[in-house]
């Protein structure tokens, strides 16, 4: 909304100071900040009306060091986080984007449905929560709404290059053009000569250790033969409703201890910001020679609000939490992660980006399955670990939580930056 009206006050007054909202790099700054005062300055008052409505978390004894301490912080505060992603991005962010249509829609959706599961936790004294069946009808739910959107809206195209490439550092001017056939072509202007390039509706995809890092999904049913490329909306959709079901189901496994899932996401979120800030600028976009996605950059908006709502609710959830996120933050934060993924074309780099997540996943799968498989093989249910989730395992182990969560950070960080370095390498 300020972006509208000092662009108003920039055309109409030539107000001083109005021109930086122009700047992608600008409106960012003041979203993350933004939202870090709304998380910390309201993140406290949020704590006081849930302690005073008693919305307290239930705590079952499974014997971990420190666990019946926890019993009746007040959960629910992804609430907070939801606004400190909002607030800033409807007033910073160009709201006819269609990427910021959809991620303001993810947000309100992934939050609606954690916010149900703990409301029936809560205050119906359902330990139980929301059914698992209606988690994943919500999730698919958002997944064919974003998938839908993707393949079909006219406005989220990628720009194909047809003759030559744009080096790094260029000044480029572009304009719009037709070639003989009627078909609209970007001409590119620079020192160099006349390159052009079309925008395109692609089921291309960027993808680590693969020729020139692009993945076609309807290639995947070339075997079928000629005329395979029909149906690649529907292999498309699968990928959609797989990432987006398993990372907002891994980040709500991985929020089992204080601070987990919560700076493993702002990591995950600066990465993010980062990856949609190249390819939303067609220079860097071709130097990387990864897919340049027009009018993208405008996520990182979106992107940097979601960073500081993260990191100013770490100023209450690190050890020891003064709240919980609950699912209404969970299930939220593996939604944005896994939706902002696939808006700029890097959703399958999301098993390294969200290696903790996985691993969260892995553990608890394992484990469930090799106990039912030996419980009918042997009439005994044996395990792999202590406990599942992983970081379970290591407090039976007898590490302190905090301990835990700092090497799940670092190790975070260390598949943050392995898949930045991926852009490069083929």
């Amino acid at each position: 909304m300020l972006y509208y009206l000092f662009n108003f006050l920039d055309k109409q007054f030539d107000f001083p100071g109005a021109g930086v909202f122009q700047f992608i790099s600008f409106r960012a700054s003041m979203a993350i900040i933004l939202s870090l005062i709304i998380t910390t300055v309201y993140g406290s008052r949020l704590i006081k009306y849930l302690r005073y409505k008693q919305v307290g978390e239930t705590v079952r004894n499974l014997g971990l060091d420190g666990q019946i301490q926890k019993q009746g912080t007040p959960t629910m505060g992804g609430l907070i986080i939801i606004a400190g992603v909002l607030i800033p991005t409807l007033l910073f962010a160009k709201l006819e984007n269609i990427y910021i249509i959809l991620m303001i829609v993810t947000t309100i959706w992934m939050g609606a449905i954690g916010f149900l599961d703990d409301y029936i936790k809560v205050f119906k004294k359902n330990k139980e929560g929301l059914a698992g069946r209606f988690k994943i009808v919500g999730q698919v739910g958002l997944s064919i709404i974003v998938g839908c959107t993707m393949y079909f809206h006219p406005g989220i195209l990628v720009r194909q290059t047809v003759t030559g490439a744009l080096p790094a550092g260029s000044s480029v001017q572009t304009e719009e053009v037709y070639n003989k056939d009627g078909q609209k072509l970007i001409r590119v202007e620079k020192s160099t000569g006349v390159h052009y390039a079309n925008d395109v509706k692609s089921t291309i995809t960027n993808i680590p250790f693969y020729k020139n890092n692009e993945f076609d999904y309807a290639k995947v049913l070339k075997f079928m033969g000629d005329g395979y490329e029909k149906y690649a909306f529907a292999v498309f959709l699968i990928f959609v409703i797989v990432i987006i079901t398993a990372v907002s189901n891994g980040a709500n496994i991985t929020d089992g201890i204080d601070g987990l899932a919560t700076g493993t996401s702002a990591i995950i979120g600066i990465t993010l910001a980062l990856l949609a800030y190249v390819s939303g600028n067609m220079i860097i976009a071709d130097y990387l020679k990864i897919l340049y996605i027009p009018n993208s950059g405008e996520l990182v908006i979106f992107a940097a609000a979601f960073v500081g709502a993260c990191v100013g609710f770490l100023w209450y959830n690190t050890f020891p939490a003064q709240v919980f996120m609950g699912d209404t933050g969970s299930l939220t934060i593996g939604g944005i992660i896994a939706v902002l993924a696939i808006m700029i074309r890097k959703e399958l780099l999301i098993p390294i980006l969200c290696g903790v997540f996985l691993i969260e996943n892995l553990s608890v799968i394992m484990q469930v399955s090799w106990f039912k498989y030996t419980k009918k093989k042997y009439g005994e249910g044996r395990r792999i670990f202590l406990m599942s989730p992983l970081h379970h395992h290591f407090q039976k182990k007898g590490y302190h939580e905090a301990k835990i969560v700092t090497r799940f950070w670092i190790i975070g960080i260390l598949l943050a930056i392995i898949t930045i370095v991926t852009l490069k390498l083929r």
